[in-house]
């Protein structure tokens, strides 16, 4: 089978789709399919054609979290595309290399795959500053309802996000397909040895320091602002303890977050590291005893995931769209304040102090159903359902 991707991130990118969109590349290649990237330039303002992606230069939007708009359609990668002669295209962005995709998936009179990542209601504040944001959000419902209902076919995350857009109006044939993740470069077996010593050497935490880890994109949506005062409470709390949060990771919040641990008086308890590389995020996850997000922006939590296979406890503000991912008291646990985050985290220490692996391996055991395989499996099955379709 040959697959057009369309996708505005791309590796080395860092974020949740181009991790996504490369481990679909990935996985279908390994099984023997042809794939052509279509995505963004970072690196210049020149058309790239490859044998297997087509990079096209745009113009950087610094509001929306330099977001790259490209144009919505290039002759030369038209022709690069149409020399592919892909049988379908699987589109996992909507403006303009969105756009793009369902052109030339027009003009090749073949099906289209659409894949729907972010829930971008809660991005609006990026563009509005909170000024007229619910007539935002309305627009934002109008147009992905109309983007999703001309797919042939649709996927996506979560159940969450299959009945927010049933909400909304969209009747298209939905596959609830969970990304897939390659754990095993995360477990700490198959991490290079000494690795965990020497980032903790590298940012001053020492071997008996009790760390939590927040890792991903710092912003607004993100609500890391709710897990650093939660954190505040735990060391109000328990004052005996020593214990760090460290985050990794860049993005538009991190001066705003700095200046938070300051106020909190916490700023001694806090170590940002900025970003790490793609191919040293499962190292990062050493950093950590512990995982924290609280966020309720997330189609599906591919961190937390991350955060179980590297063999951390891990701690998740309650979302219905992670009880498919975490078992409460079980394989991790959620928290809704930070009394409630204090007090669930001791236990999280009690469990990391006396050796007690049963929840890491419970975790373990819950996150097989997203190993890439399984979301290969599915991913095909969906292929063929709207290539039959065409028939």
């Amino acid at each position: 089978m040959k697959i057009a991707l369309f996708t505005d991130t791309y590796f080395p990118e860092i974020n949740g789709v181009a991790t996504s969109c490369k481990s679909l590349r990935d996985i279908l290649v390994k099984h023997g399919h042809e794939v052509l990237v279509i995505t963004t330039n970072p690196f210049s303002n020149k058309l790239i054609v490859e044998k297997d992606i087509i990079r096209i230069s745009g113009v950087t939007l610094k509001r929306m979290y330099n977001y790259r708009l490209a144009s919505i359609f290039n002759r030369k990668a038209m022709k690069a595309i149409r020399r592919f002669d892909p049988d379908l295209c699987h589109i996992q962005t909507e403006a303009s290399i969105g756009i793009f995709g369902r052109i030339a998936a027009r003009n090749l009179q073949i099906p289209v795959v659409y894949t729907y990542h972010t829930m971008y209601e809660d991005y609006t504040y990026y563009v509005t500053k909170g000024h007229f944001d619910r007539f935002a959000k309305g627009l934002m419902r109008t147009f992905f309802r109309g983007v999703i209902n001309n797919s042939d076919e649709f996927i996506t995350p979560s159940s969450k996000t299959k009945d927010y857009m049933r909400q909304i109006g969209v009747d298209v044939f939905a596959n609830v397909i969970p990304t897939g993740v390659d754990f095993e470069k995360f477990y700490p077996s198959n991490i290079k040895k000494g690795i965990k010593e020497e980032l903790r050497e590298k940012f001053g935490i020492n071997s008996e320091t009790f760390t939590l880890l927040s890792l991903g994109r710092i912003a607004k949506e993100k609500s890391i602002d709710f897990s650093i005062k939660c954190f505040a409470t735990f060391l109000k709390d328990y004052p005996s303890i020593n214990a760090k949060m460290v985050i990794v990771g860049k993005g538009p919040g991190e001066d705003e977050l700095k200046a938070l641990v300051k106020e909190l008086d916490i700023a001694d308890k806090v170590v940002f590291t900025g970003p790490c590389s793609p191919d040293e995020v499962q190292n990062y996850y050493q950093l950590g005893d512990a995982f924290v997000s609280a966020s309720l922006s997330e189609t599906q939590g591919l961190t937390y995931m991350e955060a179980m296979a590297a063999h951390l406890y891990v701690m998740a503000r309650y979302d219905h769209n992670l009880l498919d991912v975490i078992q409460d008291g079980v394989s991790g646990y959620f928290f809704e304040n930070e009394n409630e985050f204090s007090k669930k985290l001791y236990q999280v220490y009690e469990l990391f102090i006396n050796k007690d692996d049963e929840m890491l391996n419970n975790a373990i055991k819950g996150i097989d159903q997203y190993s890439i395989e399984t979301f290969y499996n599915k991913i095909i099955k969906a292929y063929k359902h709207v290539l039959k379709s065409r028939w």
